[in-house]
């Protein structure tokens, strides 16, 4: 066994319930002997405590052990406290005849511990209590440890699934356009496969942060939308404005991607003559504002079956921002008889 497994083993050790436990009824203990102050020697005083101490641990880890999970944990109230009275009935006298017969050699004290049976009885029945609550208490905690962590990894889950459905959705479409522009032996080409590039660097190596820099993903929108330009030429008006100033922002990955992507297929895509995106994004230390209207061509072709593997959809895209800025987002979509309008606001911190 090397240093560190060793290391491993007793942080693992002193973090366990067991040590705990111990540890709390071991201060317990001493604690107990340094604020005794009656006239006994230290070595009278640890015997009285240990006895004190043994009978306490008794009732606790019945309790704990057998009584809370036969009858607490199964909803029977009555039988537990019924349970727990008479455990802490059976057990108070041997504690009260354990006293009288290590002060035997005083008269007084011991008649002090047989004129105060309900005392210890009561102080018992006081440990008993305390530890019902700190069971229930620790049993909550756990359940709701147990449950945001459960809520955690259900939402990374889905959050890696919901961005990879992004990812290669986005990435066909635009291999499809380079295709055919190699057909046609396109000067535009060249640019295409620079400005893709730096967005697949974008994609493998950036997007998979929970969070990036709003700069970064900024430069991939404008690169989407030079490289949009580039594909449909001159025949429509693509216009992005950009107003606010960039810092230190960080929002999560291809926010804005599906909601571009939307505008052009079922905005540009299906106009033969012209058309127009406009895209405004606006900046705030704490937030950004999306705003993109695109026109609507006179009459949408017959869509075409939707296929399994196709895109990602506004309902994906709506979980997706719920997923990550629960109840700090906004997203309205308006359809107007000759354009689509879509405004998203996210608040970033």
């Amino acid at each position: 066994m090397n240093w560190v497994d060793f290391k491993n083993i007793n942080k693992d050790l002193f973090r366990s319930k067991e040590f705990l436990h111990f540890s709390f009824w071991v201060l317990l203990y001493f604690f107990l002997v340094l604020v005794d102050k009656w006239p006994y020697p230290v070595w009278f005083k640890m015997i009285r405590h240990l006895i004190d101490v043994s009978f306490w641990v008794t009732i606790v880890y019945v309790n704990i052990l057998y009584l809370i999970p036969k009858y607490l944990q199964v909803k029977k109230p009555i039988l537990y406290l019924l349970s727990l009275l008479f455990v802490i009935v059976l057990i108070s006298p041997i504690h009260i005849t354990s006293m009288i017969l290590l002060f035997k050699n005083n008269t007084e004290d011991a008649r002090y511990f047989a004129d105060n049976q309900s005392t210890i009885f009561m102080l018992n029945l006081f440990v008993g209590l305390a530890s019902t609550l700190y069971k229930i208490l620790t049993d909550w905690l756990i359940h709701q440890n147990e449950k945001i962590a459960l809520e955690t990894q259900n939402l990374q889950s889905e959050l890696k699934f919901l961005k990879s459905q992004i990812n290669p959705h986005f990435f066909f479409n635009t291999l499809n356009n380079l295709y055919a522009l190699t057909l046609k032996k396109s000067d535009s080409a060249p640019e295409i496969v620079l400005r893709l590039s730096e967005m697949m660097r974008y994609m493998l190596y950036e997007s998979n942060e929970k969070q990036v820099s709003l700069e970064k993903e900024i430069n991939y929108v404008k690169n989407y939308l030079e490289l949009e330009k580039l594909r449909q030429g001159h025949k429509f008006d693509i216009n992005f404005n950009l107003n606010g100033e960039i810092k230190d922002q960080k929002i999560a990955p291809l926010m804005f991607i599906p909601f571009l992507e939307n505008s052009f297929k079922h905005g540009l895509d299906n106009q033969i003559k012209s058309g127009f995106v406009n895209i405004d994004l606006n900046l705030n230390e704490s937030s950004v504002d999306l705003a993109i209207e695109n026109s609507k061509p006179p009459s949408i072709p017959q869509k075409m079956p939707e296929k399994k593997s196709g895109g990602i959809g506004l309902k994906n895209v709506k979980r997706r921002l719920k997923l990550l800025y629960p109840q700090r987002h906004r997203l309205d979509i308006e359809e107007k008889p000759h354009s689509f309008k879509v405004f998203l606001n996210i608040q970033l911190t």
